[in-house]
């Protein structure tokens, strides 16, 4: 993952002032939250987690229909 420095505020920074958290998400995608000059949270915009998530489905679907395929033979043998 790539981290643009400028969207990076400090966890004291973000609970003080998290519009300026709203407005670096809204401009760059994301925000980034440090603790104790560590990168800890992550603040993405909702649809984009949405996306994440069904990506993530897709993934399963595909792997999931590639077992089938490949132990097909075996299913059948269960399924008698």
């Amino acid at each position: 993952m790539k981290i643009n420095t400028n969207a990076m505020v400090s966890i004291t920074e973000a609970n003080q002032n998290f519009s300026k958290v709203a407005r670096l998400v809204d401009e760059l995608g994301t925000a980034i939250i440090l603790k104790n000059n560590v990168p800890r949270y992550l603040v993405i915009d909702f649809s984009q987690a949405d996306a994440d998530v069904n990506a993530q489905d897709d993934d399963v679907l595909t792997i999931s229909k590639r077992l089938i395929e490949k132990n097909h033979a075996v299913y059948k043998a269960l399924a008698k």
